[in-house]
Parts: C-alpha cells; sequence; structure tokens
C-alpha cells in the first residue's frame, strides 16, 4: 500500500532539515532549536503566529488538504478553504473588490490569474530567486506553483493497441465523436488553457478557429462543467480520450488505472498554476507567509513525489518515470494574448457551442 500523503511529506520535512515555522515541529520530539538571525538563509520565514486566512482554490481536494494541514499546524494560521471552478472563483473576487472575503487565490492556470490581474496585490516571495526564470511573473501579480503540461488522456480498455491519437487533428476523427471529454473553459482554468494551446496549434486566427469548430462538433455536445469530470470520466469509461492535465493522468497511471498519456505531435503547453493575493486581503501578512510556503523546497518536492506535478524551482530533482519537460515538443504559447483576449476567447467558444458561429 502506499504511504499516505502525510506520511510522505514528514518525510520530505526531515530530508531536507527543515523547522516548521511558528508551528510544531513536524514529525519529531527533538525540542525546537533557536530560531535563526534575521540574515540567515532559510526555506521558510520566519513570521508571526497564528491567525486566519481564506484560500479561495479550484485544486483537487487530495492536492489541497495535505498542504493546507500542514501550514495549519506549522503555523497556527487558521485556513479556511473555499473551493470551486477557476472562472466561478475569479468572478467571485472581482464580485467582492470593494470588500475582498478571501486572501489568496490559490492553484489557477496563470494565464487566467493574469487575466484577472487588477484584483490581486503584487508580491515578490521570499523564494523569488529559487524559482526558475521562466515560470516567474515580471511584475509578480502571481507566482508560480507548479508547470503543467497539457495532454490527450486515453482509455486503453475503450482504445484499441494502436489505435491511440498522436495528435490535436486526430481527436477529429469521426470515430471519437461524443467519446471525448473536455470542460468548460469559461469554468475551468486548465481547459481554457488547452484552448488556447491549440488555438496556437493552429493558428490564432482563421485556421485555429476552424480547427476548433471541428473538435466542438466531435464533442457531439458534451462540454463538462469542471475539469475534474474530464480525467475521472476517462478512468472510469465514461470517455473514450480527455483533454487534461498530465499530472491528473499520471496519478492515475501510477494508481494502476487502464489510462495513457499522450503528448500531441503538434506540440503543447506547460503553463504553470500560480497563486496570488487578494488586493485588500485582510489578513494581507498570513497570505504572504502561505505564498512562500508554497514554492519552499519540501511542499515543492511533496508535489513532484506525490502528485506528480513539475516543480518551478530551480533546484528541483529530477521526477523518475515522467517525460523530461525538455523532450515535450511545445508550442510557442503567447503568455499575453491568453490573458489579454481570455474574454473575447471564451465568448467565441461559447458561440461556436451554441452554434451562433
Amino acid at each position: 500500500m502506499r504511504k499516505s500523503v502525510s506520511t510522505i511529506l514528514t518525510a520530505i520535512l526531515l530530508s531536507v532539515s527543515l523547522v516548521g515555522c511558528g508551528g510544531q515541529p513536524a514529525a519529531t520530539d527533538k525540542k525546537p532549536e533557536a530560531p535563526a538571525s534575521p540574515n540567515a538563509s532559510q526555506q521558510q520565514p520566519a513570521p508571526k503566529k497564528g491567525g486566519k486566512l481564506t484560500l479561495y482554490s479550484p485544486n483537487a481536494a487530495e492536492v489541497n488538504n495535505p498542504i493546507v494541514k500542514e501550514f495549519q499546524d506549522r503555523t497556527g494560521i487558521e485556513v479556511q478553504l473555499i473551493s470551486g471552478g477557476t472562472g466561478d472563483l475569479l468572478k467571485r473576487v472581482q464580485a467582492e473588490a470593494a470588500n475582498p472575503l478571501g486572501d489568496v487565490f490559490w492553484a489557477g492556470g496563470a494565464d487566467s490569474l493574469e487575466a484577472y490581474k487588477k484584483y490581486f496585490e503584487p508580491y515578490k516571495t521570499k523564494e523569488f530567486d529559487n524559482l526558475s526564470p521562466q515560470y516567474v511573473d515580471k511584475n509578480n501579480v502571481w507566482t508560480p506553483f507548479a508547470a503543467l503540461p497539457m495532454i490527450i488522456m486515453y482509455n486503453k480498455d475503450l482504445v484499441k493497441q494502436g489505435e491511440e491519437p498522436k495528435s490535436w487533428n486526430d481527436l477529429l476523427d469521426a470515430k471519437w465523436k461524443g467519446k471525448i471529454a473536455f470542460a468548460d473553459p469559461a469554468k475551468s482554468g486548465s481547459s481554457y488553457t488547452q484552448l488556447v494551446t491549440i488555438l496556437t496549434a493552429y493558428g490564432k486566427e482563421d485556421k485555429g478557429w476552424d480547427f476548433v469548430k471541428k473538435f466542438v462538433t466531435n464533442l457531439d455536445g458534451k462540454i463538462l462543467s469542471g475539469s475534474g469530470l474530464v480525467y475521472k470520466g476517462v478512468a472510469e469509461k465514461e470517455f473514450a480520450l480527455g483533454v487534461t492535465l498530465e499530472e491528473a493522468a499520471l496519478r492515475y497511471v501510477e494508481g494502476g488505472a487502464k489510462v495513457g498519456i499522450i503528448y500531441p505531435s503538434e506540440g503543447t503547453s506547460a503553463v504553470p498554476d500560480g497563486a496570488a493575493v487578494i488586493k485588500g486581503a485582510k489578513n494581507m501578512d498570513q497570505a504572504k507567509q502561505f505564498i512562500d510556503f508554497l514554492v519552499g523546497k519540501d511542499v515543492q518536492a511533496l508535489i513532484q513525489k506525490e502528485f506528480k506535478r513539475r516543480s518551478v524551482r530551480k533546484d528541483a530533482e529530477t521526477v523518475q518515470g515522467v517525460a523530461q519537460t525538455k523532450d515535450i515538443k511545445l508550442v510557442d504559447y503567447d503568455f499575453d494574448f491568453a490573458a489579454t483576449k481570455k474574454d473575447d476567447i471564451i465568448k467565441r467558444f461559447g458561440k461556436i457551442v451554441t452554434g451562433q458561429e
């Protein structure tokens, strides 16, 4: 039986010799060491103990729960977690702008966060120098959490060996009509990234949208309400194929599910998801502390080991059994295009779905 997430996290904590910040030491009976001097290099800051924090997060519970628990244990900060789709939660942040009820938005696609940047407070994490430059936001509106390649997932019981799609274009084959799981990009940040990735692979203007129209036709009206329904639907044989996150599919592979992963031959994207401090947050100190915690070495090691997510740190170890980023063909993903044109792209996709275009 696999070790529990909390057990693995404890092991990682011990392996990097990290003392918990402001809370009880993790998995040890030793007396806490005296705090280091303010100028000492530390994996985590020495923040104020206690307080409250409200998180808005589209993450799956199996990712959120152990990380939130460890943060609470270390810091004594009481966390309220509000879950939902990326689109719905971002609209909530927008609606609450005059009186923010949340403090941190955690793990929406960075391009989606960028589109709502006026509702976030820029913050340069104390771990900034340890992060890979290709993943960071030059304006520090959001902090990267994990790099997320987009892939095609397939069920090996429903897709004959040798008939697996190899490309985005293969998703247009009539034999897959109504058998492809895809989430509504208006509600799912990862689905929006997938849509822009496909548009980029075929051209952002007419050619790209012509492809999207054919793709929507092959979906046969089956637009799912959340990204979690995509990988679950494929694993549970509701769909033969699904466009989803690499890490979600890898977790099913590791768990023994009869599913496979394809990196489309035209190229895919590896846009990071991120975390951002909500502008006007009532618990600003705790919010910044949580951002630092997410990109600390031990939490980043955890997401690689347990959740098969790609770390955004320079010093991250190579994950065995996972394709290396250098070996995955990537499209030239236009981050500014994705962020500034989001409303227009989602509206046009909606018109295609409803037959208005």
